[in-house]
């Protein structure tokens, strides 16, 4: 288990107090029990790892991509096979797909909700 950062809290929070505009629009869907009635968290801190949208019920990591993330994918593949270790799902979207078509990407997620089981075992307590 991961120790967490108080820097990585601290970004954490930051981030959750100036989103980008990006998501600003996902969170207006998601928050509140808004989407499917799943709870869902923003800027959530997965040592050593913040993930933009989290519904921990469901397992499921929503990440939203900025341009700058073309040149990370690499690293990108390396922080999603760590995430789906932890016994998480990963599903991610371009700005530009935000942006320009956010009930397609509703859409999305929806499938992804719907194709998770109500909860899964945790490979931490050796579970799965």
């Amino acid at each position: 288990m991961h120790k967490i950062d108080e820097k990585v809290i601290s970004r954490a929070k930051t981030m959750r107090q100036n989103p980008t505009p990006t998501e600003t629009a996902m969170w207006s869907i998601l928050r509140a029990k808004r989407f499917e009635r799943v709870k869902f968290a923003r800027q959530v801190v997965i040592a050593p790892y913040i993930a933009d949208f989290v519904a921990r019920s469901r397992r499921l990591i929503i990440e939203i991509d900025g341009d700058t993330h073309a040149l990370c994918e690499p690293k990108d593949a390396r922080r999603t096979a760590w995430l789906e270790k932890q016994g998480y799902r990963v599903i991610r979207f371009t700005n530009f797909e935000v942006g320009s078509n956010l009930d397609g990407v509703a859409h999305a997620i929806a499938a992804a909700l719907a194709a998770l089981p109500l909860s899964q075992p945790s490979p931490q307590r050796g579970e799965g």
